[in-house]
């Protein structure tokens, strides 16, 4: 789990699921991480995020919403009485479900109390239920948080014609189902397969049965960004997940994340984390060493 760039807030170690401690520092750099955050503002006059190349101003009841590796930033935000929740990518990724609301609502970060009362009461609940069972010690509690995220999830899908209008607003795609599905297998297959020899654009439309231009059309709807962006995205991921395991090298990293050469691999690398691989893990360490084994939250 990467415990480097987690904006201050303390984290257990190895969990699907993670809720955050309070903060008493207002901003955080632009980052990005594998994954998912849900964010419930708390009741300071400020909270300014970016997301991309778009700030959100959120009063208190808010919810934003921040995907799996987009670049964030916290302007200046009351993290003391904010709830944050983290979500590992994998997690999202072993649902087709899940998988498919996240591509559908790529384009939403903000659901306004104002707007939405009956829904932000929903999903405020849901958030709420995740603190609870995070921190209350008793089994199984990983397990009951990732239900209660799942309900989240269906709740928000289950009011997609209620949000229908902040979607589009944030430009959202509008793909068929077949096509997603296509593009969701294709996207699989490489997670699954960082090693093999031809992962091009036009492996991978043949994969899907399409031609390459359509491929690389409805992929840019799907994912909001280019194939190449989004490849190197999933390589530096893979890498994330790989760099606390010790007993692998850098190199064997590299070769296991699918990149060609260490150049490649570090270049990459320290392009979209702004550190280097070997820095990285020198930050995990750290953090494990120095990190309590059990957090308290009271």
């Amino acid at each position: 789990m990467d415990t480097s760039g987690y904006e201050s807030f303390s984290f257990t170690n190895s969990r699907s699921v993670n809720v955050a401690l309070g903060s008493p520092d207002r901003a955080f750099p632009p980052h990005r991480h594998a994954y998912g955050e849900i964010i419930l503002a708390g009741k300071g006059k400020k909270n300014i995020y970016r997301i991309n190349d778009s700030l959100y101003s959120l009063k208190e009841g808010d919810i934003l919403l921040i995907w799996p590796m987009e670049l964030h930033e916290i302007i200046d935000a009351d993290r003391m009485n904010s709830t944050l929740i983290q979500y590992n990518n994998s997690l999202a990724d072993s649902l087709f479900d899940f998988k498919r609301i996240v591509n559908l609502y790529h384009g939403l970060h903000v659901i306004r109390q104002a707007d939405h009362p009956e829904l932000i009461h929903k999903l405020q609940e849901e958030i709420m239920k995740m603190d609870k069972v995070f921190f209350d010690g008793k089994k199984n509690n990983e397990t009951r948080c990732a239900l209660h995220l799942l309900k989240f999830i269906l709740v928000l899908d289950e009011h997609h014609n209620e949000l229908e209008e902040d979607i589009s607003s944030d430009k959202s795609k509008n793909i068929s189902e077949n096509a997603l599905w296509n593009i969701i297998s294709v996207m699989d297959y490489i997670k699954n397969n960082l090693t093999a020899d031809d992962l091009s654009q036009t492996a991978m439309a043949k994969k899907a049965g399409i031609n390459k231009d359509y491929f690389s059309r409805v992929f840019k709807e799907v994912t909001g960004i280019g194939y190449s962006k989004w490849l190197n995205i999933v390589r530096v991921e893979k890498t994330i997940s790989l760099l606390p395991e010790e007993r692998l090298s850098l190199t064997e990293i590299a070769m296991l994340s699918g990149f060609k050469s260490i150049p490649s691999f570090n270049r990459v690398f320290s392009e979209y984390e702004k550190i280097s691989p070997s820095d990285y893990r020198r930050r995990i360490r750290e953090n494990h060493t120095s990190s309590p084994a059990v957090i308290n939250k009271a």
